[in-house]
């Protein structure tokens, strides 16, 4: 491994956010062309499941991550309690990610209960950010999720979200009007409960 290889992979070890490779670029003063390969070489040194982490991309960058199955012994080192999604933050997140940009009235309408509190956690805690303000009177505000949400998932992007053709696959038991809606190509978000918490970091 060359000095610029072994310098990449330290600069992603100690950020503490996805470094984008962009970013990468700035520290080595190339550009995106040259640095793929470094990138590429990273990325097959430490592949998933070989080791106890593994180089991943989310959110539009990259980042160490350990491996999902030793989550039990990572919860020993970290003592703190995990932030525990209620249903109605999950309701409401899985709602925003497949629909965005919306609107709470669109959410409240959706849920068919008040969304205020549930909104300002979700946004307080880093998973939703504000688009701008919708183009209909009131000018009310328009929500969709943050890069956070992304890593937090483990996504890389939003295409990376199943959709519900996957989920109908997963779940023969899926309610009938969501396998007809993924017949006629019209997808509405997957079930609440197929969104689940990630491993630790």
């Amino acid at each position: 491994m060359d000095e610029r290889c072994r310098a990449a992979a330290a600069l992603i070890f100690a950020a503490d956010r996805p470094l984008s490779l962009d970013r990468l670029c700035q520290f080595f003063d190339c550009n995106r062309a040259d640095l793929r390969p470094v990138i590429d070489q990273l990325l097959q040194l430490y592949p998933v499941s070989e080791g106890g982490f593994y180089l991943a991309e989310v959110a539009g960058g990259y980042q160490f991550r350990t491996d999902p199955d030793l989550a039990v012994w990572l919860s020993k080192l970290n003592r703190e309690r995990p932030f525990r999604f209620s249903p109605a933050a999950l309701e409401t997140l899985a709602m925003i990610a497949y629909r965005q940009p919306v609107t709470r009235g669109e959410i409240e309408y959706l849920r068919g209960v008040d969304s205020g509190g549930v909104l300002k956690t979700l946004l307080d805690k880093g998973f939703l950010r504000i688009l701008g303000k919708k183009d209909v009177p009131g000018r009310p505000l328009m929500y969709g999720t943050s890069k956070y949400f992304l890593e937090f998932f483990g996504l890389k992007d939003l295409n990376d979200l199943p959709t519900l053709k996957e989920f109908s696959a997963l779940d023969p038991d899926l309610d009938p009007e969501q396998k007809r809606a993924e017949q006629d190509g019209t997808e509405s978000f997957p079930p609440v409960a197929s969104m689940t918490e990630p491993a630790l970091k």
